[in-house]
């Protein structure tokens, strides 16, 4: 049985993961500073992380300090932002390189973004992880169930507010455009890569996981907002005057390499419609 390790197993897509994975029978070790100060990763030289990278197969390198639009507009230009993050990538890295573990390491489509200093510790991370002969998966907005709502995601921070306001309160006009990847589609394309991590790392490319199909926060909230009514809810959407300051619209175009051995099966309004039905 496949041993695979979740450094950030809470998050936002470390907890669809474990449970997905557990759901396949693999044998999965969770890790996370929410489960015990103990599975901190900041603590350099970590026993606890120490002893589980030395006997897992396989690392799911997820953990970092981040959140939604909001929580990083708040907090990544601060200082314990960017050193949570420095002290997280070199303590875990360290153990990585010392018992050569097969691992991927979670970036961002924001990596190339040097405005934004999550983006500035992403690329950081993926420079590491190429010298120690990881595969970099750079993630397009993945959505799913939460239960941190305080860094909670925009399509689960709407589909709340929906639910629970009668209101969408948008951040911004709405405009800029996003591309969104459901969270089992997400835990899916990550276990082809574990399984085919030699012929993919042959290739040296980074993984961009996702759809490759952009939509805009504005027409998000009108699905949440047709969902809702259908469910005899009904909401209104309120757009603020508000841009976007956090990618500023920068649209990337996703390498489409992955898709010759993966492809996602969720539409965005199906995925949108499981994460409502979860909260009703």
């Amino acid at each position: 049985m496949t041993k695979v390790l979740i450094l950030g197993s809470e998050g936002q897509i470390g907890s669809h993961l474990k449970m997905y994975l557990k759901k396949k029978n693999y044998s999965v070790y969770e890790f996370d500073i929410t489960n015990s100060q103990k599975q901190d990763l900041r603590i350099f030289n970590n026993l606890n992380c120490k002893k589980l990278i030395k006997k897992v197969d396989f690392i799911f390198f997820l953990a970092f300090d981040v959140g939604g639009s909001r929580y990083l507009k708040k907090y990544q230009n601060t200082y314990d932002f960017v050193s949570n993050n420095i002290k997280l990538m070199s303590n875990t890295f360290e153990l990585i390189k010392k018992y050569k573990k097969r691992f991927i390491f979670a970036s961002s489509q924001m990596s190339n973004m040097t405005y934004s200093n999550y983006g500035i510790l992403k690329n950081i991370g993926e420079r590491y992880s190429e010298l120690l002969n990881g595969i970099v998966v750079k993630f397009w907005n993945v959505y799913g169930i939460e239960r941190d709502l305080t860094k909670s995601h925009v399509i689960t921070d709407f589909i709340i507010k929906g639910i629970k306001n009668k209101k969408i309160d948008m951040l911004t006009n709405g405009k800029e455009v996003r591309d969104f990847l459901y969270a089992e589609d997400c835990c899916n394309g990550l276990e082809i890569i574990m399984k085919k991590f030699n012929q993919i790392k042959k290739s040296k490319k980074s993984i961009d996981l996702t759809t490759g199909r952009y939509t805009s926060i504005l027409n998000i909230a009108k699905i949440i907002k047709k969902i809702l009514n259908e469910k005899k809810i009904r909401v209104i959407i309120k757009p603020s005057s508000n841009v976007d300051t956090v990618q500023k619209n920068k649209k990337n175009l996703p390498n489409r390499f992955f898709f010759k051995f993966w492809k996602p099966k969720y539409t965005l309004e199906n995925g949108i419609r499981e994460i409502i039905n979860y909260y009703i």
